[in-house]
């Protein structure tokens, strides 16, 4: 730990994300044992990382911009909805642009412009989408320690990290599992599933760089992220979910996944 503890908030903003990726490829792993993934367990971890998301948007995110915003003696809210608003908005414009398909969706309901793209390939797209809004969260979250705000601690980011790393684990399934079905093989269905990860040390570098760069932007930073991942929340991760209609397993697995990243956030943050 004190290697970790000794390094810049960015590379320790890169080293947390790295773990988030290979939580991701852990997940994607699961395509060696099983061919198949039980539906309602995938519903319900999916559930699972909705969960963890809502709640690291409030209290890992939208709280410590708010508190900061307090203590710099600007408007408590403003910072904070035009940052929220501002990574909705913008998660909302990828997602229009980048081809993608969400799994269990045919192809012909594929998003974003209109490609001729192997179905594999829009697969891993549409996680990768997911892991965007998760790589700059962290990497804020270390940025922030950089700062003079007692609200930005090293134990809170870790416990983001953590709690996003977890919910990391069904989101590789859900990439490495389908794949398997479309008929690839097991070791390119894992690759692509963790490829899908990849974007999160990229986007945590730069997210942490950002805000060490330009400290005052650094609440509308830890909002955009929050908004960032709401909109993927609502967009996503819940309709594909709901889609097998195990709506009850769902539900249950983002209380579960709320509270879990809510008792991680609150006792080491």
């Amino acid at each position: 730990m004190n290697w970790f503890l000794a390094l810049s908030p960015v590379a320790q903003a890169v080293t947390a994300t790295c773990f988030t990726w290979l939580l991701t490829a852990l997940g994607a792993a699961m395509v060696f044992p099983f061919r198949s993934f039980n539906r309602k367990l995938l519903d319900g971890m999916l559930g699972f990382a909705a969960g963890v998301m809502i709640a690291a948007s409030f209290w890992s995110l939208l709280a410590p911009a708010i508190r900061m915003s307090e203590a710099s003696g600007v408007s408590p809210w403003m910072p904070a909805a035009a940052g929220f608003m501002a990574g909705g908005i913008f998660l909302y414009i990828i997602d229009k642009i980048v081809p993608h398909l969400h799994p269990g969706f045919p192809l012909n309901e594929a998003e974003g412009i209109k490609t001729s793209w192997h179905r594999s390939v829009l697969l891993v797209l549409a996680i990768t989408l997911h892991n965007i809004p998760e790589g700059l969260a962290v990497g804020v979250a270390f940025g922030a320690l950089t700062t003079d705000f007692s609200s930005a601690s090293l134990t809170g980011a870790i416990a983001l990290a953590i709690g996003i790393g977890i919910q990391n684990f069904p989101e590789g399934a859900a990439v490495s599992v389908p794949l398997r079905r479309e008929g690839l093989s097991r070791f390119k269905s894992f690759w692509y599933g963790q490829l899908s990860g990849i974007v999160e040390p990229i986007a945590g570098f730069l997210g942490a760089y950002a805000v060490v760069l330009f400290k005052p932007i650094l609440p509308y930073a830890l909002a955009f992220a929050a908004g960032a991942m709401i909109f993927v929340v609502v967009e996503e991760l819940i309709p594909e979910s709901q889609h097998e209609k195990n709506s009850d397993i769902a539900t249950f697995g983002s209380l579960i996944g709320f509270t879990v990243m809510m008792v991680l956030d609150v006792a080491l943050g």
